[in-house]
């Protein structure tokens, strides 16, 4: 699909004293109240100094998990406001609100170059309708509006589509180059063009699969859902993580792929076990004969090595979710391999991509060094909808 044509903050003129809302995505996993996961705070950073240093009043505003539409402390942005601050090297003031009165008081409070953070905002039933009450409320705090939340660019809620029809807008640096890298994946690539698809579920990456038909040159599988290509091959899968109801459409992506001359690449054997813990015994088997009481749970090493090869000649690589279960030792290998072997094509010249969500959580676990890799996106859903061809409501609000 096309990328649309968005503005630079730039475009909204001279900032200093005006009140800059900033919708970004901090959405950050938790582990109770610490996070576990800073990444997308880091990268919403730029964008939020930037204006600050130009002198905007900035108010940043952002969800976090799936609050039910009203207050959760489980699901406050406190802890997010405490990091923000660390990251940018300034106070950010918290509001306990979202368009209340402290929110009102936090923004009215703030100066030049100030920072402010709104709680979050699906504590507020409007924001996921998009109702128009609540947008115009929380267009009415600010007097700009910079989009900065390519992770939440699929959903057209209030904060992401309602507020920049009410208010003059921009992109910010972040979307902006999420946007380049797109571009770069899905008009004419550099070839050989590798994709890497990994996750627990097949039918959460069939549609991206079915387009990227059309321009990949190689897809390699791993992760829970090669075990339904396993199956619809007729090959026994054992206990592995299965979706019986997908088999046919995976065979309908077999046969195009090999109608339009793309390899699918599968594993050849896997780590299985019959337990999903820290501890388990693991046996190394084919990953065409699974023994019926174990599962699946890592590609092998023969696999590894193989996705390593398929890789090494590659120009442009997308990658996105694990080969396997990764936060346990015993099943972290596989993920690790192809996490070196796409971070390695770096001093080759060529683009890696890693495609966010708990690619971008391994990568970060694993200890592999973020700028080995041409961009870790945030995007994770919005990114994979993007490559499906479908149209975001949070960058057509903000053409």
């Amino acid at each position: 699909m096309s990328v649309p044509a968005l503005r630079d903050v730039s475009a909204l003129g001279e900032l200093r004293g005006r009140r800059v809302l900033v919708r970004s995505d901090l959405n950050v996993p938790m582990n109770g109240a610490q996070i576990a996961d800073d990444g997308r705070i880091r990268a919403s950073v730029p964008t939020i100094a930037r204006l600050a240093d130009a002198g905007a009043r900035v108010v940043v505003c952002s969800h976090l998990g799936r609050p039910d539409g009203s207050p959760d402390p489980a699901y406050s942005l406190g802890p997010v406001a405490e990091r923000l601050a660390e990251l940018l090297g300034r106070p950010v003031a918290f509001a306990s609100d979202v368009v209340g009165s402290s929110a009102h008081e936090t923004v009215a409070r703030l100066r030049d170059g100030d920072v402010a953070l709104l709680e979050n905002v699906r504590f507020c039933a409007g924001e996921t309708r998009n109702d128009p009450a609540f947008a115009a409320e929380l267009a009415g705090l600010c007097d700009a509006f910079v989009g900065d939340a390519f992770g939440a660019a699929h959903r057209a809620h209030a904060s992401t589509a309602g507020v920049p029809a009410r208010l003059p807008h921009a992109a910010g640096g972040l979307v902006l180059a999420e946007l380049d890298v797109l571009r770069r994946l899905t008009d004419r690539p550099d070839r050989p063009y590798a994709v890497v698809l990994g996750g627990s579920k097949v039918s959460d990456k069939l549609a991206v699969l079915g387009n990227l038909l059309r321009c990949a040159d190689r897809i390699l599988v791993g992760g829970g859902m090669c075990f339904t290509f396993l199956a619809a091959q007729g090959h026994d899968v054992g206990g592995s993580l299965l979706q019986p109801d997908q088999i046919d459409a995976v065979r309908e992506v077999l046969r195009n792929a090999a109608d339009r001359g793309v390899e699918i690449v599968l594993p050849v054997d896997v780590v299985a076990a019959a337990d999903v813990t820290a501890d388990a015994v693991t046996a190394i088997v084919d990953a065409t004969a699974i023994p019926a009481d174990l599962k699946g749970l890592d590609i092998g090493p023969r696999s590894a090595k193989l996705f390593a090869e398929r890789l090494a000649d590659t120009r442009t690589v997308f990658w996105n979710g694990p080969m396997g279960v990764f936060e346990l030792p015993p099943f972290a290998a596989g993920t690790r391999s192809v996490a070196e072997a796409v971070a390695d094509l770096g001093a080759t010249g060529a683009l890696s991509v890693v495609g966010g969500g708990d690619s971008a959580a391994a990568v970060r676990s694993l200890g592999i060094d973020e700028a080995r890799f041409g961009h870790i996106s945030t995007g994770g859903g919005a990114s994979l909808e993007f490559l499906e061809g479908k149209r975001l409501p949070g960058l057509d609000a903000l053409t």
